[in-house]
């Protein structure tokens, strides 16, 4: 279960984090998967070559909540560390790929210019921006939405124009559903914007 924030105070820093992230492996993915931004299929956690990435980023989070570093970040503030131990915001991807992501926003790579081999992943260094795979960009906007809904995060407006036409594009499928239906077993909150779409369109 999410700490609360009087639980995260009396625990030693990165607790929540985690502490979640075995219970991220083996309930939502005890079965392998396929990652986020390539698709790439996996048995198990192994190592290095898969990690969590969050959707919306943590850099903007330190940012917003003003508290310095994400290390000091953890030690200082409990509200980062219920925000960053949501798995609501957590999907497994390859570590070069969520590296590559970084806390860049996401957009539309003009061109496609392909780093990574067969995966659609474009990365825009210039403008700062990303483009993942049109199979995932609903995933991704809901999990967007529900991050500035829960804990009242800010969004550019021409973030969330994106997000609302990637959502509308791309409806909740049969595996968002079940990260979903699991991530309430776990932490007692599910993503209305997976169950209820359409609220997007009042973000």
């Amino acid at each position: 279960m999410l700490l609360s924030a009087e639980a995260a105070v009396a625990k030693p820093p990165d607790t929540a984090y985690f502490q979640n992230m075995p219970l991220f492996w083996s309930l939502l993915y005890g079965n392998g998967g396929q990652t986020l931004y390539c698709n790439q299929p996996f048995s198990s956690h192994k190592g290095r070559q898969i990690n969590i990435e969050h959707i919306f980023p943590m850099g903007w989070i330190t940012k917003a909540l003003n508290c310095g570093s994400r290390s000091h970040c953890r030690k200082v503030s409990p509200r980062f560390n219920q925000i960053e131990a949501d798995m609501h915001n957590l999907y497994p991807a390859l570590a070069r790929i969520n590296k590559a992501r970084g806390s860049r926003a996401f957009g539309i790579v003009q061109g496609e210019p392909r780093r990574f081999g067969s995966c659609d992943f474009e990365v825009d260094p210039q403008k700062r921006r990303v483009e993942p795979r049109p199979a995932v960009r609903g995933n991704i906007a809901r999990a967007i939405f529900y991050m500035q809904d829960t804990y009242g995060l800010k969004l550019f407006p021409r973030q969330a124009a994106l997000l609302k036409q990637w959502q509308r594009d791309d409806p909740p499928d049969q595996e968002e559903q079940r990260r979903n239906r699991i991530i309430e077993q776990i932490q007692g909150q599910r993503n209305p914007f997976i169950d209820h779409p359409e609220r997007a369109g009042t973000q």
